[in-house]
């Protein structure tokens, strides 16, 4: 691998643990707004609570990366991801949630540059790396989305976790500079 590719694995890589760590901080936000009996309300019988949802992330991104990509045997029973009714509580949720997103973190940090164009055997499929870590970024952004959504049903307000930058000199520098590096690559 040329040191241009290698370098676009590793922003793709850093890109994605950001993503997760900022994702989080929103579901763990919601989940605080929530009570206990709140975080296991379901609209209807085909939908899932904000738990369950919780549950499902930690368990797909706990299959795909920390096992699929870092080797950890895979311990997962995805159909009691949906069939928990709770109420487990918030602390355990946040807790396990956070977890998680630290195990995926500690693996996409050890991930050989190759790793991204090499085949795994993961939940049935075929797939490569940056398939894998694709996968599991826009899954967890799904339904962080699902989650947000929940939560601003049962509170019946904004929750202010738009984050749009600043117009300020400073900033306008930091975007620049980005943009430099990123014509550097």
């Amino acid at each position: 691998m040329n040191p241009r590719q290698n370098n676009i694995t590793q922003l793709f890589l850093v890109e994605a643990q950001t993503s997760f760590d900022r994702i989080l901080k929103r579901i763990v936000a919601c989940l605080r707004l929530l009570s206990d009996e709140e975080i296991w309300w379901r609209p209807n019988a085909a939908s899932n609570s904000a738990g369950n949802l919780v549950l499902h992330l930690s368990g797909n991104m706990r299959q795909w990366i920390v096992s699929g990509l870092g080797g950890a045997p895979d311990l997962r029973l995805r159909d009691a991801e949906f069939s928990e009714k709770g109420p487990l509580p918030r602390s355990v949720l946040v807790a396990q949630l956070t977890r998680t997103v630290r195990d995926v973190g500690q693996v996409l940090r050890r991930l050989p540059p190759e790793s991204l164009s090499r085949i795994y055997q993961i939940q049935g499929f075929r797939v490569t790396g940056l398939v894998a870590v694709s996968h599991v970024y826009q899954h967890f952004s799904h339904h962080a989305g699902q989650i947000i959504y929940i939560t601003k049903l049962l509170k019946r307000r904004d929750l202010g976790l738009t984050e749009l930058p600043a117009r300020s000199k400073k900033n306008r520098g930091v975007k620049q500079g980005r943009a430099r590096q990123q014509r550097a690559l």
